[in-house]
């Protein structure tokens, strides 16, 4: 097991998804119990399912000499950069450290695939993509990353991690690592996915898409929303910023078992959680709060709550916020990120929307409904697909452990 490492501060955050633009939405749809899924309304074609749609991308415009990057994901991208100050902060990073000592790491499934369809439902006669769309950048997995880049105007080191459902809760384990060997000062991570029909129809055809709003947790649950989101968050060093949140430890492994199914008893999951465990220097029973992976797909949600029941006590409280936002794919991390610092921030531990008949398998920890208690602690996982797992601790300031 890792050694403890040196807490990071969380000195911004914010999330944009279908609850709303920034974090005072999100937390009103939580306190309020209000899903953001809604019918399908965004693809092409017929299916029958439920999405998270984030409002008002179709309104958002790029900057003008941003118009080169012109494509969904990435004016989500900017409408997310656009909430709770976050620019200012990045801003006032770039003015204490300069633009190269900033990191700038994203998760992401999917980048800008939508344009790319777009592209090829528009071919030329000779079977080329039309002109406004010769834009080699624009069809990258980088994409997201480098438009970002460009728009927060930093020159640090620069990286797209595409690993399914865990890319942006990974990227704070990248942000560390950069931190600690002294190649940055500071960090900006997040994640940005936006739905699409490669998306949507892809994990349709693997039947893990349900017809009605997800069910994390239920025994009736039979499938996923997708959603779409944006989020991001600053990361500096504990010493210029003793108020603020921190991240304690961090958590990776990789199943190694299917390319889909996740190993039967946990033990990718379980080896992410007790590595976030040993780097944050945490007993389980010092753990208030779990944001899960929870899926609602059979499979995964099944291994979960085995896990939880399997470590952590009742006092221990443990929901899914799929129910409310959708499975955001590549921001799922991020946007999850953020929901267990609002539960340490507001001490709100939002309720496991859609589990209204739970599956047997779930055992006390779980929140079926909002609670309120303070919360020093809080873990998210991130259990993506084909078993790439990962945890994240973070903690109120000050927090010993």
């Amino acid at each position: 097991m890792p050694k403890p490492m040196t807490p990071l501060a969380i000195t911004a955050y914010t999330a944009t998804s279908a609850l709303g633009h920034g974090v005072a939405a999100q937390l009103d749809a939580f306190g309020h119990g209000r899903s953001g899924l809604r019918p399908n309304d965004i693809s092409r074609s017929p299916l029958d399912c439920w999405i998270g749609r984030v409002g008002g991308v179709e309104d958002t415009a790029l900057p003008e000499a941003m118009a080169a990057w012109e494509c969904r994901n990435n004016r989500l991208a900017w409408l997310g950069l656009n909430q709770d100050g976050f620019l200012r902060q990045v801003e006032a990073a770039r003015r204490r450290h300069g633009s190269a000592r900033i990191a700038l790491l994203l998760g992401t499934s999917t980048a800008s695939i939508g344009a790319t369809e777009e592209a090829y439902r528009r071919l030329d006669p000779d079977g080329g993509l039309p002109d406004d769309m010769l834009r080699p950048a624009l069809h990258a997995p980088h994409s997201l990353t480098a438009f970002v880049a460009a728009a927060l105007a930093l020159d640090g080191p620069c990286l797209t991690i595409s690993t399914a459902c865990s890319s942006s809760a990974k990227v704070f384990a990248s942000a560390e690592r950069m931190l600690r060997l002294g190649l940055v000062d500071a960090a900006v991570v997040g994640g940005v996915d936006s739905l699409c029909d490669s998306v949507l129809f892809g994990f349709n055809a693997l039947e893990l898409v349900s017809s009605s709003p997800c069910r994390p947790f239920g025994a009736a649950r039979d499938g996923i929303s997708i959603g779409e989101a944006a989020g991001f968050a600053l990361l500096e060093r504990a010493a210029l910023a003793p108020d603020a949140p921190q991240l304690l430890g961090y958590g990776e492994a990789t199943d190694a078992y299917h390319m889909s199914t996740p190993h039967p008893q946990g033990l990718g999951a379980e080896l992410a959680l007790d590595e976030a465990l040993a780097r944050a220097g945490l007993r389980t029973t010092q753990v208030d709060y779990i944001n899960l992976h929870g899926t609602a797909s059979q499979k995964n949600d099944e291994v979960e709550a085995v896990l939880v029941n399997r470590r952590f006590g009742a006092a221990t409280r443990a929901s899914s916020t799929k129910g409310y936002t959708g499975h955001t794919l590549g921001a799922a991390g991020i946007v999850e990120a953020v929901v267990a610092l609002q539960a340490i921030e507001h001490g709100l531990i939002p309720g496991n929307l859609g589990g209204d008949s739970p599956d047997p398998a779930c055992g006390a920890s779980f929140a079926w409904r909002n609670e309120r208690q303070r919360v020093e602690v809080a873990l998210s996982n991130s259990f993506g697909f084909g078993g790439n797992n990962a945890c994240l601790a973070f903690a109120r300031a000050g927090f010993a452990a």
